[in-house]
Protein backbone atom coordinates (compact mmCIF):
# COMPACT_ATOMS: atom_id res chain seq x y z
CA UNK A 1 0.00 0.00 0.00
CA UNK A 2 1.15 3.09 -0.90
CA UNK A 3 0.71 6.22 2.08
CA UNK A 4 1.55 9.96 2.32
CA UNK A 5 3.33 10.18 5.95
CA UNK A 6 3.98 13.70 6.48
CA UNK A 7 3.97 14.68 3.07
CA UNK A 8 6.64 11.57 1.94
CA UNK A 9 5.55 9.01 -0.68
CA UNK A 10 6.18 5.72 1.47
CA UNK A 11 5.65 2.17 0.42
CA UNK A 12 4.41 -0.73 3.03
CA UNK A 13 3.00 -4.49 2.63
CA UNK A 14 -0.79 -3.77 3.08
CA UNK A 15 -3.17 -4.49 6.10
CA UNK A 16 -0.26 -3.23 8.04
CA UNK A 17 -1.20 -1.22 11.16
CA UNK A 18 -0.32 2.19 12.13
CA UNK A 19 1.57 0.69 15.05
CA UNK A 20 3.68 -1.81 12.84
CA UNK A 21 4.28 1.70 10.32
CA UNK A 22 5.33 3.56 13.36
CA UNK A 23 7.44 0.53 14.39
CA UNK A 24 9.12 -0.12 10.62
CA UNK A 25 9.51 3.83 10.87
CA UNK A 26 11.81 3.19 14.12
CA UNK A 27 10.09 6.15 15.39
CA UNK A 28 7.62 4.33 18.20
CA UNK A 29 9.28 6.65 20.82
CA UNK A 30 9.22 9.86 18.93
CA UNK A 31 5.71 9.88 18.15
CA UNK A 32 2.60 11.64 20.54
CA UNK A 33 -0.24 11.70 17.83
CA UNK A 34 -1.37 10.63 14.69
CA UNK A 35 -3.98 11.26 12.11
CA UNK A 36 -4.68 9.94 9.05
CA UNK A 37 -6.77 12.00 5.99
CA UNK A 38 -7.61 14.68 9.12
CA UNK A 39 -8.44 12.97 11.87
CA UNK A 40 -6.84 11.67 14.69
CA UNK A 41 -6.49 7.95 15.29
CA UNK A 42 -6.02 7.65 19.72
CA UNK A 43 -2.83 6.05 20.52
CA UNK A 44 -5.00 2.87 21.81
CA UNK A 45 -5.88 2.14 18.44
CA UNK A 46 -2.57 2.46 16.37
CA UNK A 47 -2.49 -1.37 16.78
CA UNK A 48 -5.78 -2.04 15.12
CA UNK A 49 -6.14 0.72 12.49
CA UNK A 50 -5.44 -0.28 9.11
CA UNK A 51 -4.71 2.56 6.71
CA UNK A 52 -6.06 2.42 3.28
CA UNK A 53 -3.70 2.79 0.10
CA UNK A 54 -3.83 6.72 -0.92
CA UNK A 55 -4.56 7.62 3.03
CA UNK A 56 -2.40 10.54 3.98
CA UNK A 57 -0.76 10.03 7.48
CA UNK A 58 0.69 12.78 10.05
CA UNK A 59 3.04 11.73 12.84
CA UNK A 60 3.42 14.54 15.34
CA UNK A 61 6.16 14.92 17.55
CA UNK A 62 5.91 17.48 20.46
CA UNK A 63 9.37 19.32 20.97
CA UNK A 64 10.22 21.42 24.07
CA UNK A 65 11.67 25.01 23.35
CA UNK A 66 11.31 28.60 24.55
Amino acid sequence: MKLIINGDHKEFEDDKSLGDIIKELQIEDKVMASAVNMQIVKKDDWKTFIPQDGDRVELLQFVGGG
